[in-house]
């Protein structure tokens, strides 16, 4: 079979920040599909085929692709971020498991990227240095109750945490839950960080104690990482740097 699937991170949004692995398949690509502003991501050129579609059709997007790649055609399909993480890479393999047996046995290569978890974490400082758990609190995919759950048992686990998704026009409820969940549990003044647009001209750090924080600190564009009880946060001119440290009291 010639035809072979990549499935690839796109990085948080800096074209410096995409890797050289994904640059390469990217430049043999002959089909790249995705969602309508990741694949606007990719430069056009003749013979390569931009393939763009709503987020929510990511099943229907994956089997397109799978059945390209089965066709000859060699595929990339693109996530923002990293692709095994709240991406494309689970939906193109839930796809595969569950359609013809040639599917499974194309060249499927998952290729890494920076996601939006690490590179506001980066910019913030060390956040996430000891254990830390990422949460997706959009409910599209998943019922609300099992976030709330997940929400409980990691603050009271006191695991640092990151939050995908926090807060759209659709849902502007979630967020809002959230902060009250974490405000309960937690009792505490414990930093968290907003990062909105990462590693783009419209990019904003905001360090904000919890029992100050509100919903509408947070959009689709924004990562939230909250501290654990042992995170730190280092005074000086300008932003602060967060950080928690690797070792925990005994």
């Amino acid at each position: 079979m010639s035809g072979r699937l990549v499935i690839a991170g796109l990085g948080p949004g800096a074209g410096a920040l995409v890797t050289p692995e994904v640059s390469a398949a990217l430049s043999e690509a002959t089909d790249v599909v995705g969602y309508i502003p990741y694949v606007a991501r990719v430069a056009p050129r003749p013979g390569l085929t931009l393939h763009a579609s709503d987020n929510r059709v990511e099943l229907d997007r994956a089997r397109h692709a799978l059945e390209m790649a089965c066709a000859g055609r060699s595929v990339v399909v693109v996530s923002s971020g990293d692709p095994g993480v709240f991406a494309m890479a689970a939906a193109v393999f839930e796809a595969a498991e569950a359609g013809p047996a040639a599917w499974r046995a194309l060249d499927i290569r998952v290729l890494p990227g920076i996601t939006a978890m690490l590179a506001a974490a980066a910019r913030a400082g060390a956040p996430l240095g000891h254990d830390f758990c990422a949460i997706n609190l959009s409910d599209n995919l998943k019922p609300w109750p099992l976030i709330e759950k997940r929400l409980r048992l990691a603050a009271e686990a006191d695991f640092a945490m990151a939050f995908y998704n926090p807060r759209s026009k659709a849902r502007p409820e979630g967020f809002a839950k959230t902060l009250n969940i974490l405000q309960e549990t937690c009792r505490d003044a414990r930093p968290v960080i907003f990062a909105r647009a990462v590693s783009t001209p419209e990019e904003e750090i905001r360090v904000v104690p919890l029992d100050r924080c509100t919903p509408e600190m947070a959009d689709m564009r924004t990562m939230v990482i909250v501290g654990a009880s042992t995170t730190r946060v280092i005074p000086r001119e300008g932003a602060p740097f967060v950080y928690t440290p690797r070792s925990v009291p005994a």
